[in-house]
């Protein structure tokens, strides 16, 4: 046994969890061989049910009391007697009488066998009904079984409603008498997270782009200055080091810094030093100490879950806009058990937040980054994949001649899309002297052929989009596009870098009697939208970043 102790406290990113069952299930085999004291052959349960392939030779009776007491061991010799009396009453229960290796953990007191109120309880078994929504408001009934994760029913929406699986939509939870929402891990069950739900809350489909972005970009969720190993080290940290010092459950990593916590029960809040560990969150009644005597807890993370606010903060009076809360399982409508916290900026927010559930879940967070990139692995090897519009796909072509080649050289790309432009609208111009009608025509399909695309959100204001950007991750190149509010031919780009929001304005401009669409002054020229933003996915131009992640809504 010590040594498969040991073992368990190395970090390894590939665990291989069959071998894991495996291995537990042989030791509690041997465990349940050596500690039997029944007179017939009983199957072990495996998950609450018996295992259909394993049975057990019947073993002999002892002969003596002092043979049975000591292989039964640990336990009273006043409960020999007290076994005996009982022994026909636990074999009359719906369930097997099972050996039970620590009795003195039972109920009752001594008790060698396993009683059904000592069992750990089943899963539930059967369907559920379960209402999902999407962004619109609009709901979908859809029945689930019991043991269904949060990436299972994802993985069925994907599918059911046409959507591009990209590994990046998400279960949200979300209380609107609370003002609090979170994504729902890969591996919870969505039956279990429903029963702690109020009528008034409910699950929300949409994308999730930073869920694991911290795998990605551990140092920019991570900031030295937040982290007490890196400040221990006296040096820079290399990322693998850092997420395998938050995944090793041995190790004992640590968050401080300064936080606004509100004061349960009363709209003041408090500036107070904290530290984010395992065991919980704690805060220094004495500057920034953190002797045990000057720590008090905040909040346990066992039974708890970290939710992001989006009421902004008038309603809680906080003291800047980057809220989130501490929610305990068993609180429901009751605000005065939330722990409202408040950090001072978005980097900061997203620190303790990540920590938190880097800290509750551990090496399951990474195996559910991973399962995803396994599975589209070995899809890769009976299928062909899946063209998608990004930078990895999409290169420039010359077709000049007989064979196409790829355009290395950015100038040379650069002049070939102005001369396939050029040459695009003198064919144009060609089909309006013969009588056809001109794709440039503003009531042709081209004026209006964006409005079809996922990033295009037509009339929404400035804070809208500011609002879905932050709920679907604020990760660097994700965009949406929409219409100007103060230029009603003008258009706006809303995108995302180091999580700040920026805006370009796409303004029209006409050339030859043509109208054209330019972000730059003119500088480049697009015939429509879907143009500009393949051309910005593969050029960042004057934008900080190449655009990368559409900001998408679906209909269920």
């Amino acid at each position: 046994m010590s040594h498969r102790t040991s073992a368990s406290h190395q970090i390894f990113y590939d665990v291989d969890l069959e071998a894991l069952v495996n291995d537990m299930n042989s030791s509690f085999e041997s465990l349940y061989t050596s500690c039997c004291v029944q007179t017939e052959s009983t199957p072990l349960l495996h998950n609450g049910q018996p295992h259909r392939s394993t049975t057990y030779q019947t073993q002999a009776q002892p002969t003596s009391p002092h043979q049975r007491l000591r292989r039964s061991q640990p336990m009273h010799i006043l409960a020999v007697r007290r076994l005996q009396e009982e022994e026909q009453q636990y074999r009359t229960s719906s369930l097997p009488a099972i050996p039970n290796p620590f009795p003195e953990l039972c109920s009752p007191a001594s008790s060698p066998t396993l009683s059904s109120g000592s069992l750990p309880q089943c899963q539930p078994s059967g369907k559920y009904i379960i209402k999902i929504f999407s962004e619109d408001g609009m709901g979908k009934v859809v029945e689930i079984p019991a043991d269904m994760t949060a990436r299972d029913l994802c993985q069925f929406l994907v599918y059911k409603n046409h959507c591009v699986d990209d590994n990046s939509w998400a279960l949200v939870e979300h209380h609107p008498a609370l003002g609090l929402e979170r994504c729902l891990e890969d591996h919870e069950l969505v039956v279990q997270v429903q029963a702690s739900m109020t009528s008034e809350s409910k699950f929300l489909f949409r994308k999730n782009y930073a869920k694991y972005e911290f795998f990605k970009n551990p140092l920019s969720f991570f900031p030295e200055q937040m982290v007490a190993w890196c400040q221990e080290t006296n040096g820079t940290i290399p990322p693998s080091q850092l997420l395998q010092n938050f995944l090793n459950s041995s190790s004992c990593p640590e968050i401080q810094g300064y936080l606004y916590v509100k004061e349960m029960s009363r709209k003041s809040w408090k500036k107070l030093y904290v530290f984010l560990r395992r065991s919980g969150l704690y805060f220094s009644t004495k500057g920034t100490s953190k002797e045990p005597r000057h720590l008090q807890l905040l909040a346990d993370l066992e039974d708890s879950n970290v939710f992001t606010v989006i009421t902004g903060r008038k309603l809680h009076n906080a003291p800047t806009d980057f809220e989130f809360c501490i929610k305990p399982n068993k609180v429901r409508n009751e605000v005065k058990e939330l722990r409202m916290l408040c950090a001072e900026d978005e980097q900061s927010r997203a620190c303790w937040m990540t920590a938190f559930r880097l800290f509750k879940y551990g090496i399951l967070l990474y195996q559910n980054y991973k399962i995803p990139q396994q599975r589209k692995t070995l899809l890769s090897h009976f299928s062909a994949p899946v063209r998608s519009v990004s930078e990895n796909s999409l290169v420039a072509m010359d077709f000049s001649g007989r064979i196409g080649r790829v355009i290395d050289n950015p100038v040379e790309a650069q002049s070939a899309a102005m001369e396939e432009g050029h040459a695009w609208r003198k064919r144009s111009q060609r089909m309006n002297i013969l009588g056809s009608p001109s794709p440039l025509h503003p009531s042709s399909l081209s004026g209006v052929i964006h409005r079809t695309q996922l990033w295009f959100h037509g009339r929404i204001s400035r804070e809208e989009s500011h609002k879905m950007i932050h709920q679907q991750g604020r990760v660097d190149g994700m965009f949406l596009l929409r219409d100007s509010q103060s230029n009603p031919k003008a258009f706006v780009l809303t995108m995302c870098h180091h999580q700040k929001i920026k805006h370009f304005q796409i303004l029209p401009c006409e050339e030859d009697g043509q109208m054209f669409l330019s972000l730059d002054d003119t500088a480049t020229k697009f015939t429509d939208l879907i143009q500009l933003v393949e051309f910005y996915m593969l050029n960042r131009g004057v934008l900080p970043c190449k655009l990368k992640h559409p900001c998408t809504t679906v209909a269920l």
